[in-house]
């Protein structure tokens, strides 16, 4: 699906959860294809060690590591401000962060920790940085979500999990407000030459939700183990969105093993999008309507395009991976 071919050289990339995972295996892939990479971490000192192992493993010089709770807006906003600070500008922005966890937490912001990890650090971080992605057109933002996402409902009177709390209702709910929150995404950055897309990894052999697993989360991953995709077979996908000529100017598009898939229905519905987005803002601190360009209504219908790829040049067919 990578073609090595490929070159990023001169291209700056903003990956966040990129110490570990598939976050570190997108950063070593980018890096490989001579992308500037900056990786965001909890711990600053594994975020440093992790950008030291890949300069060393993709001999570029160039990985850049800053730290971030990514739970905490305040911390976002900081995350930002650095850098627009060191970057002067930003062809790719990958949301990978994220996680599961089996209990309800709070954050320091008052809000669902699952949510506010999942779905509004990815909201607010590219709020903040959308004026320089802008300016660096072609640029692409890549959100990772997860297959959970065809079982999310978004449920707009208990959004925080107050009246009734499950881990697993909580995380595919915030996967899907990651499809709806890109699509909705592409249709505001519409004729402005940065796409958005959104993409399930496949089921990956890291310790995501080894914080706080459910009980059945623990009997059942040992046993699913030897089954799950490596780091890099889940960074694949997102490797591809951020570097691959194929994917110039598809915006607006779920996909899955480097082809487009099928979202959750729930995901076309551009009404529930636009709430979405509207809460979103609230909980963020963000002006509803500043965050990208009102929609474009000479994109067409509000669900033009999202299952399948939209294209700068129409007619065009969509992308098949290799």
């Amino acid at each position: 699906m990578v073609d090595t071919a490929t070159s990023m050289a001169g291209k700056y990339v903003l990956i966040t959860g990129g110490s570990a995972g598939i976050g570190r295996a997108t950063a070593i892939g980018l890096a490989a294809l001579g992308a500037r990479v900056a990786i965001t971490g909890r711990d600053q000192i594994r975020a440093e060690a992790t950008a030291t192992e890949i300069r060393a493993a993709t001999s570029n010089p160039h990985v850049d590591a800053f730290s971030a709770d990514l739970s905490s807006q305040a911390e976002v906003r900081r995350l930002a401000a650095e850098v627009l600070a060191r970057y002067p500008r930003l062809d790719a922005l990958v949301n990978n962060v994220g996680g599961f966890w089996a209990s309800r937490r709070v954050t320091a912001d008052g809000l669902e920790h699952t949510f506010a990890v999942n779905h509004l650090a990815a909201f607010l971080l590219t709020e903040l940085l959308l004026d320089r992605l802008k300016a660096s057109v072609p640029a692409r933002i890549v959100v990772v979500s997860s297959n959970a996402q065809s079982l999310g409902k978004i449920d707009f009177e208990d959004l925080q999990g107050e009246r009734r709390y499950s881990g697993q209702d909580a995380y595919n709910q915030s996967k899907l407000a990651s499809v709806m929150f890109t699509f909705e995404l592409a249709r505001r950055l519409a004729g402005t030459g940065v796409t958005a897309n959104v993409l399930h990894p496949g089921v990956v052999n890291s310790a995501f939700g080894s914080e706080d697993p459910s009980r059945i989360f623990k009997f059942l991953v040992p046993l699913w183990r030897p089954f799950m995709k490596t780091p890099r077979q889940g960074a694949a996908t997102s490797i591809y969105l951020a570097s691959s000529p194929e994917v110039e100017g598809v915006t607006g598009t779920y996909f899955a093993n480097g082809r487009p898939g099928t979202p959750n229905r729930a995901s076309l519905d551009a009404d529930a999008a636009a709430r979405l987005w509207q809460v979103s803002a609230r909980l963020a601190g963000l002006e509803a309507q500043r965050l990208g360009a009102d929609r474009v209504e000479a994109a067409g219908p509000a669900t033009a395009g999202l299952t399948s790829p939209r294209r700068s040049s129409p007619g065009q067919k969509p992308p098949t991976g290799r």
